[in-house]
């Protein structure tokens, strides 16, 4: 996307800042000017407030410019998003020449007086832009919107992904855990916070307001959110909690429990549902934060509670069975495929066994190219510091489960006491927690 020739956004800016030493003759000028400089295209408004923002310019006018800089941007088509991402990474790169004079000056003198115009030498242009861009108001989502844009762009062309570090780069900082507040959501929660978290439920998706009542209701049912000040009232991600007396091993009886009267003597918190909600925040991990914070405000409120475990979803699991070499994990794949489980009691019977022995597998073995857990549930729940606990088939029969997973479910335990040390085994050597029942099916 080459620069557009055009002084309309130099001419704003000065519009802007000097207003109000202007004549009611000039300032309708300046108007006039405005008007017709806002009816440029999208992409030219675009490249010229960018330009505009890198400039030498005062605050008033570089909110001024950012907004309209936003405003242009939402105009775009995918296509236009994608051809300006490119110009994002090239023409707000890094200068080579200014790096390489800048470590030349450390290599000779490596102290802090000449580290700091290296690190500036090396911190692509781009970064600046962005922090420039979100001066303007209610510039943070729309830059997490910006970003969820990119990703889907990204996919098409991989070449961009320098541009997405510098986002995860700076969100990783603006979206730090210690700006960010849980709170406890209920039926008196605004109107507007229910109906987003109704359309961001994607684990187990709500069938209306009654729905989501239930997973309110105080006797029984607990509901967590992450808020962050510069997002308003947009839920980050959200936990939903079932107060029970048992781990349970099967999805329906939580989402078609009916509502109960009085509260049970509950000793074990269930989290079967946890949602991040914006994919442009898509690997700024406040997850484990938020796992902590709820497992606190629960002991806190309900002391009798001494087990606090997950019901997840395994969304990896059938694609591994059927995509190794495994002759047994194929042949076994085949006969998920044929769906007769389903309805034949003894036919999952039969197969139970041998599906949750490569289950099993599965959550301690099957690895990405990183030597990550394969499954992506997995990896936050490991991550956060909690144990695979127990396989659980058939845990879920709706029908995305069935298809991704063959209904598979798995608990994770998170133990107060334990979690920091889980959390700092796995990300230090790798090493996936589990439990008696898992290490069982393991051994079959």
């Amino acid at each position: 996307m080459a620069r557009p020739k055009l002084t309309f956004l130099t001419d704003l800016v000065q519009a802007i800042s000097g207003a109000d030493k202007k004549d009611r003759a000039t300032v309708a000028v300046d108007e006039k000017m405005t008007r017709l400089a806002l009816s440029r295209p999208a992409p030219e408004r675009l490249i010229a407030a960018c330009d505009v923002l890198m400039g030498r310019i005062g605050d008033a006018a570089r909110v001024a410019v950012a907004e309209q800089a936003l405003e242009a941007y939402a105009e775009l088509n995918a296509d236009e998003k994608a051809v300006f991402f490119v110009h994002l990474r090239d023409g707000f790169n890094a200068e080579p020449d200014a790096i390489r004079t800048a470590f030349a000056a450390y290599d000779s003198d490596p102290t802090a007086a000449t580290l700091v115009p290296l690190f500036n030498a090396v911190e692509p242009p781009r970064q600046s832009l962005l922090r420039r861009l979100n001066t303007a108001p209610n510039a943070t989502l729309k830059l997490v919107h910006m970003r969820a844009d990119l990703l889907a762009a990204m996919r098409k062309d991989p070449s961009l992904a320098p541009l997405d570090a510098d986002f995860e780069h700076l969100f990783a900082s603006w979206f730090n855990r210690g700006f960010l507040r849980i709170e406890r959501v209920d039926w008196s929660t605004p109107a507007s916070v229910l109906e987003k978290i109704m359309g961001y439920e994607t684990v187990h998706p709500m069938k209306g307001w009654e729905d989501l009542r239930r997973r309110l209701d105080p006797n029984d049912r607990r509901f967590y959110a992450f808020f962050h000040p510069a997002t308003g009232n947009e839920p980050l991600i959200f936990v939903e909690v079932a107060l029970m007396r048992d781990i349970p091993d099967e999805i329906a009886p939580i989402l078609t429990a009916p509502r109960k009267d009085l509260a049970e003597n509950a000793t074990t918190a269930v989290f079967y549902s946890i949602n991040n909600t914006l994919q442009g925040l898509k690997g700024v991990s406040f997850g484990n934060f938020l796992i902590k914070q709820v497992v606190a405000e629960l002991a806190a409120e309900l002391p009798a509670l001494k087990t606090f475990v997950t019901l997840s979803p395994a969304p990896g699991f059938a694609a591994w069975l059927s995509g190794g070499d495994d002759p047994k994990a194929a042949e076994l794949a085949a006969e998920l495929d044929l769906g007769a489980w389903l309805t034949d009691k003894d036919e999952a019977a039969r197969l139970k066994p041998q599906v949750e022995a490569m289950a099993a597998r599965y959550f301690t073995e099957a690895r990405t190219r990183s030597g990550a857990p394969r499954d992506p549930v997995a990896r936050f729940h490991l991550g956060n510091g909690a144990a695979a606990w127990r396989v659980n088939w058939p845990g879920d029969r709706s029908d995305a489960a069935v298809s991704r997973a063959h209904g598979l479910m798995i608990n994770y335990l998170y133990e107060p006491a334990r979690i920091e040390a889980q959390h700092e085994a796995f990300v230090r050597d790798g090493t996936i927690a589990t439990g008696a029942p898992l290490d069982a099916a393991l051994s079959r």
